[in-house]
């Protein structure tokens, strides 16, 4: 039940690159391995579930509470051998002066030791002040180890575990050359996502073989295991999940794949079948009761998807025939009548009432608080959260809107559609940029399920009596 937490001095110190390399040396050594990341992220959690073989969770103060994460971590630690939590920012980073949502305060929390990756490019002595500076800031987390990264040579390392050695009590569980080999391109929103990296399976081998042969596994594995297991006062329980009376269709390709895999748990415990279908390459749609559409990198597809004009029509027609839809960000998107990008513009679905362009700068970037508006339609199972936490990531703008004006969410902080709402409502769609997630202050998936089962048993009852 070994647990770590795997954080930097600064961003691009190099953590996610060490953190993907950890699972995979780890699983081929057959280590069961559980990752997870800090805070929203779809992108390196995609890359870490791939290391690992095992789905990547992420633990969010924003949308979480603390016995939440607690309770979340706790129970999918206790199933594996290991969990390797990778930090977001830096190790006191965050967005309160307290640090109170910073990787330090989980790592606090979870009582998990910390290992710092450290960028030492140009470093020798003053390395060690960054170290004790680290180490002094906030006693209360366990700096168990560092790792130092991007080192330029033998000479170079052994100066650095010199200096490390006289002056700290930190151990130095790794030291990784420069490799641009190792490197994962990077785009707006990240790294590529592993589902449109050709050879990503070969680039986590290669980097996992990278760690393995420069990172001290035994020693690491030995700091892990003296953490003591997460205990949360909140129980986890997992209700079984009814018989499946509903069948969503969820777009999973290379242009859309942005889900949590907590919210598709959810759905399927609410009663729900997912049904992947192909935007790229299939012409209709499946059988179903509803569509989900994620997030995911639309522009980078949009020819493709132009061309896909069949399943296009499908869509359309559809859901100007009711059916019920929920679209993410991307798949807002998509919903469009247009998507321009680098001044070529592609026809998308035209379900939506406006046109996508994309912009050089983010429109909208960070955390999001919601409150729902009279309009919002699918039905509620307890009292209305007072506010929604959500997050948002798009360099994209919806242009020529002329939608009527119904909104199911009012935008407290963030950007949302148009500054002031998203979620737009057109006929039973509910379309919006923020992504939600389905946690204890939201339960979106159950109620967006009990929507879907409304429609449907309504439009069965409508067809009996017209018979």
């Amino acid at each position: 039940m070994a647990h770590l937490l795997i954080s930097a001095a600064h961003k691009s110190s190099g953590k996610t690159t060490v953190a993907l390399g950890l699972c995979a040396a780890l699983r081929q050594r057959g280590l069961a391995v559980q990752p997870f990341k800090k805070g929203p992220d779809y992108i390196d959690p995609m890359w870490l579930t791939l290391a690992a073989g095992n789905a990547c969770h992420n633990l969010d103060f924003h949308t979480m509470d603390r016995d939440e994460i607690l309770a979340a971590a706790g129970n999918f630690i206790r199933k594996a051998d290991i969990g390797i939590i990778e930090g977001n920012k830096g190790l006191y980073d965050g967005l309160d002066l307290d640090g109170s949502n910073s990787n330090a305060a989980l790592a606090s929390l979870l009582g998990a030791p910390v290992i710092l990756v450290l960028d030492a490019r140009g470093m020798t002595r003053g390395i060690a002040p960054l170290i004790l500076g680290y180490q002094a800031f906030d006693r209360s987390v366990n700096i168990a180890g560092v790792i130092l990264n991007q080192l330029g040579g033998n000479r170079h390392e052994a100066k650095l575990r010199a200096v490390i050695e006289h002056y700290t009590d930190i151990r130095v569980v790794g030291a990784m050359a420069h490799n641009a080999n190792l490197e994962i391109i990077e785009r707006h929103l990240g790294l590529i996502p592993s589902n449109e990296s050709h050879g990503a399976a070969a680039r986590i081998a290669a980097i996992g073989q990278v760690v393995a042969d420069q990172v001290d596994l035994d020693l690491l594995l030995d700091i892990a295991r003296r953490a003591p297991l997460p205990q949360g006062p909140a129980a986890w329980t997992e209700p079984a999940a009814p018989a499946a009376d509903i069948t969503i269709g969820i777009a999973r390709d290379s242009a859309f794949g942005f889900y949590y895999p907590d919210d598709l748990l959810a759905l399927e415990r609410a009663g729900a079948n997912l049904v992947p279908f192909n935007t790229l390459t299939d012409t209709t749609l499946p059988k179903v009761d509803a569509l989900f559409i994620g997030g995911g990198f639309p522009e980078t597809h949009m020819a493709e998807l132009e061309q896909n004009s069949a399943l296009r029509r499908a869509i359309r027609n559809a859901i100007e025939a009711g059916l019920p839809a929920y679209a993410e960000c991307g798949g807002l998107m998509y919903l469009a009548r247009s998507l321009t990008w680098r001044g070529k513009r592609r026809e998308m679905v035209g379900v939506i009432a406006g046109d996508i362009l994309m912009h050089e700068r983010p429109q909208g970037r960070g955390y999001v608080c919601l409150t729902e508006t009279r309009d919002s339609p699918w039905p509620r199972r307890e009292a209305a959260p007072s506010k929604i936490a959500a997050h948002e990531f798009h360099y994209s703008g919806l242009q020529n809107f002329s939608h009527s004006g119904r909104f199911a969410y009012d935008v407290v902080r963030g950007t949302g559609i148009d500054g002031k709402h998203d979620g737009l409502i057109y006929k039973n769609l509910l379309a919006c940029y923020s992504h939600q997630r389905d946690t204890r202050q939201n339960r979106w998936t159950g109620r967006f399920v009990d929507y879907i089962r409304q429609q449907k048993y309504a439009a069965q009852g409508d067809a009996s009596a017209s018979h």
